[in-house]
């Protein structure tokens, strides 16, 4: 465990260090869980949004993007629950004045209890060898079944409690299994109570005519409110889906793990709306479609696992996220929900005016059931720089290289001139200009080349191309690239072939025909 929270430590100090992300407001001592994204860090970041917005947008031909206001009427977060039931169970400690997610804090024990077997099973593998059948050692070794029938148990009375919204059921399950303050190291907890998420604000020009208003929480109730305009004037027919990508606000209790869990954050979301009925199908469709939109990116098949939700929401009929494997376990990315036709139903009831679709094939109306596929941006940023970041051994030195999915990466490729003389800065130049309106280049002439590559690496730029003397007699360069270190000699005229077959889009957007 420690180690795994060594390597996290240093991400998040690789970030900061090579332009990926700043705390914000950091001139001023910060400000919690905000977070600013550096020059590497806003390309990586735009170019996640560019995969995920092509693989909705041009991939389907049923589903088109829309980019809904941070400001919405107040009483749409009424129609929605948002006012009533956004809220996270909230318990402090009266020693150290802190305050805490009740659920996380039971989550975080159960997790735990976990680490516990897995390091028994860990053990047991090293002592047996080959020999091990770890399905058999969890069945009958007394100490593991000890721990999972605890785990078990008290996965069933949080589930329950969740389930029921028994918050002194929530603290009773803290005081039983001794579920102590990580900073106090006591338990003299409060009740649990209810905290809602929203950050509210005022809207008007005068004092008499001002009126409550809410930072989004979601960026999906602007789809469903613009249904009918999007259906309408795009004559849209079902099944069809709307795509948005923007900001979104929540004031969470426990912001932690870096930009994990922020108070300001951005989602990739889409609406699917279907046929009442098929919506289930369709849930099972998408649960495939985007999970192989996640292992395109080459990042390691066994890294992801959907998990199906013990509580779902009052909207869903169905549910699960999709998980990545994170240096601290294995945390949500992406949610798909199967939302029925709870959204469009509500806005109907709390605006008066109807809101269904006209099926003329049915020939009736009737209210649509949307699956919703939802990722947050910086969770997935996040999980490219985990899955990337390697520290190698190279002889007698260490290089940091971050192994980024190469359509992602922000710079694609490096153009070095050997030295500062003999004509190799302005055939370099002449390179940078031929290559830079279809890729994002960097040029780079100070230091060693070999300082060059390291500085290279650590930022994830898939290829240095290096001009030297021979440049300059044949026309070809040296071609390196970042993860095998391999060096090639290519014509010029090769360079953006080669680049643009490996660092394009359409390079992933490819193995994901549908």
């Amino acid at each position: 465990m420690a180690k795994t929270e060594d390597v996290f430590k240093k991400i998040v100090s690789h970030c900061k260090e090579y332009g990926f992300v700043f705390p914000s407001s950091e001139l001023y001592d910060g400000l919690g869980a905000v977070y600013d994204y550096g020059q590497n860090g806003v390309e990586l970041k735009n170019n996640i949004k560019r995969y995920w917005w092509e693989a909705m947008t041009l991939l389907h031909g049923n589903i088109v993007g829309l980019d809904s206001a941070v400001f919405m009427h107040p009483t749409i977060w009424k129609a929605s629950g948002h006012v009533d039931a956004f809220n996270d169970p909230l318990i402090d400690n009266r020693d150290s004045k802190k305050r805490y997610r009740a659920d996380v804090l039971i989550e975080d024990e159960m997790a735990k209890i976990d680490d516990k077997i897995n390091a028994e099973v860990a053990k047991a593998a090293k002592r047996f060898g080959d020999s091990f059948d770890e399905a058999m050692f969890r069945q009958t070794n007394p100490r593991v079944l000890e721990r999972q029938a605890k785990r078990d148990e008290l996965h069933a009375r949080f589930e329950k409690a969740m389930n029921d919204n028994d918050l002194d059921g929530l603290k009773q399950i803290i005081l039983d299994y001794d579920i102590v303050d990580p900073i106090s190291g006591t338990k003299n907890w409060t009740d649990v109570r209810q905290f809602n998420l929203m950050f509210k604000t005022q809207m008007g020009s005068s004092s008499d005519s001002t009126m409550d208003v809410y930072l989004r929480p979601e960026t999906a109730q602007g789809i469903f409110v613009n249904f009918l305009n999007v259906q309408k004037t795009g004559r849209m027919r079902i099944p069809f889906g709307i795509a948005q990508i923007g900001k979104a606000f929540r004031n969470e209790i426990v912001a932690r793990q870096f930009i994990f869990r922020m108070r300001e954050f951005e989602q990739m979301e889409m609406q699917f709306f279907v046929r009442p009925g098929e919506e289930l199908s369709w849930f099972e469709k998408w649960k495939q479609t985007r999970l192989a939109w996640h292992k395109a990116l080459g990042m390691g098949d066994e890294k992801y696992r959907f998990h199906d939700h013990d509580k779902l929401a009052h909207y869903a009929n169905a549910a699960t996220d999709i998980e990545f494997r994170m240096p601290f376990g294995f945390k949500e990315v992406e949610g798909i929900h199967s939302r029925t036709n709870f959204d469009l139903s509500q806005h109907e009831k709390f605006s008066g005016k109807k809101v269904q679709y006209f099926d003329p094939e049915l020939n009736e109306s009737y209210t649509p059931y949307v699956i919703e596929t939802s990722i947050g941006v910086d969770r997935m940023f996040l999980s490219v720089m985990c899955s990337s970041y390697e520290e190698q051994e190279v002889g007698k030195d260490t290089r940091v290289v971050l192994h980024l999915p190469k359509a992602l990466a922000p710079v694609k490729c490096a153009i070095l001139p050997l030295v500062k003389k003999d004509g190799m800065p302005e055939k370099a130049m002449e390179i940078m200009k031929a290559l830079k309106y279809d890729f994002a280049c960097h040029y780079d002439e100070k230091d060693s080349v070999g300082k060059r590559y390291r500085r290279q690496d650590a930022i994830g730029t898939p290829y240095c191309v290096t001009v030297d003397g021979q440049t300059l007699e044949d026309n070809t360069v040296t071609l390196r690239d970042r993860d095998t270190m391999e060096q090639t000699r290519v014509s010029i005229d090769d360079l953006a072939g080669i680049i643009g077959r490996e660092c394009s889009l359409n390079s992933l957007l490819k193995k994901l025909e549908v």
